[in-house]
């Protein structure tokens, strides 16, 4: 009951000289800071989502094209080529709107339709470089002059400093095969696993597929990848992984480990507690979206949706399939330890618990001497 008492930021009585309040400065304290610490994560992803948008411009470069814009008005050149004319009669007549007010308005608003555009434009650019996949097939270490080329054009319109999301708009989409090249390539495939009768049987079945459900599937298949820019994650994630009934600890879940070459210490709580601060700093600056993102040679950028599930993730089971809960946010870590499981707190008065915090949870739940609940 003691820490019930003390988890509660005010109570009061009611007595025969009124009400009598009590409130506690410290629990007050730690509301007071988590919603400090609440509303930066707002406001940082706020200010990276607009870099992130218009990637690979940046905010400075809409002053740049605007003061460009006034410049050559007041140099009576006018760039637009009477399209800042035609706004400025499109604005609506008001006593507050002078005939300078007026052009200076026009003159903003053709300067940021014409830096989105050349956002536009970029990212199509780069969307297009993007789509050339002969770098994939030559040598390592000795491309082509024509992939030499096209690295360093990528670079160009790749822009300075990419945050974790810059790219997702410039990917291109996943391409639909040819019915021809999937029969061709599955039967290139499967051809060293078959004596010559049955190749030859599976040689009957495809030609039978390609000639009736295929052309439909592939109208399906050509209009999902529509609106959908991979057609496969879903299914991918649905059949392969949710419906799989294999041990997922070795097959599915990622680890890590403290350490490859050098033990830095041999107390079990004290690495435990610097890889999760560890963790914690990394799943700051993701949840952030200030990674740089995973290039192929340093070049090619991935996708980076595939990291919004990294943390504050679980696998529910099911029957058939299993399902995948997210969450925003979690303050808290599960441990298991012989066959018990332990809730870790990993905030304390809106910031993260140092690695000392933290080694002294993890040595608690060490020497910790109840038994395992039953069936653990």
């Amino acid at each position: 009951m003691a820490e019930a008492h003390q988890a509660v930021g005010f109570q009061f009585t009611v007595g025969t000289e009124g009400i009598d309040l009590h409130l506690s400065r410290e629990v007050l304290k730690h509301i007071y800071l988590s919603g400090v610490t609440s509303w930066k994560k707002r406001v940082i992803r706020f200010k990276n989502g607009i870099l992130t948008g218009v990637y690979p411009a940046s905010p400075s470069s809409w002053l740049v094209v605007v003061v460009a814009i006034m410049s050559t008005m007041y140099a009576r050149i006018d760039p637009s080529m009477g399209m800042i004319d035609s706004i400025k009669k499109t604005l609506p007549v008001s006593d507050y709107l002078t005939v300078h007010t007026k052009t200076l308005l026009s003159v903003i608003l053709f300067a940021t339709g014409l830096w989105l555009s050349i956002i536009l434009i970029l990212r199509h650019t780069l969307k297009l470089l993007l789509s050339y996949h002969g770098w994939m097939f030559e040598p390592h270490g000795r491309p082509s002059c024509t992939t030499w080329l096209w690295m360093g054009l990528v670079k160009l319109f790749s822009g300075r400093k990419p945050l974790l999301y810059s790219f997702q708009s410039s990917l291109p989409r996943l391409p639909v095969p040819s019915v021809r090249d999937t029969i061709t390539r599955y039967l290139e495939s499967v051809r060293p696993l078959l004596d010559d009768e049955q190749y030859y049987q599976m040689e009957i079945v495809a030609n039978e597929f390609k000639k009736y459900p295929a052309p439909r599937l592939q109208r399906y298949l050509v209009l999902k990848s529509w609106w959908a820019t991979n057609y496969v994650s879903d299914w991918w994630e649905e059949y392969i992984y949710l419906r799989s009934r294999s041990p997922i600890m070795v097959n599915s879940n990622f680890y890590v480990m403290d350490l490859l070459y050098v033990t830095p210490t041999h107390r079990q709580a004290a690495r435990a507690g610097n890889a999760v601060h560890a963790l914690l700093q990394y799943r700051r600056r993701l949840e952030r979206g200030e990674l740089a993102p995973l290039r192929a040679q340093a070049t090619v950028p991935m996708c980076s949706y595939q990291m919004e599930r990294m943390f504050n993730t679980t696998r529910v089971p099911g029957f058939e399939t299993d399902f995948v809960q997210h969450l925003k946010d979690r303050k808290h870590l599960v441990v298991y330890h012989k066959g018990r499981f332990f809730r870790l707190w990993l905030y304390y008065g809106g910031r993260h618990l140092w690695p000392r915090e933290l080694e002294a949870q993890f040595q608690k739940i060490l020497d910790d001497p109840r038994s395992p609940s039953p069936g653990s």
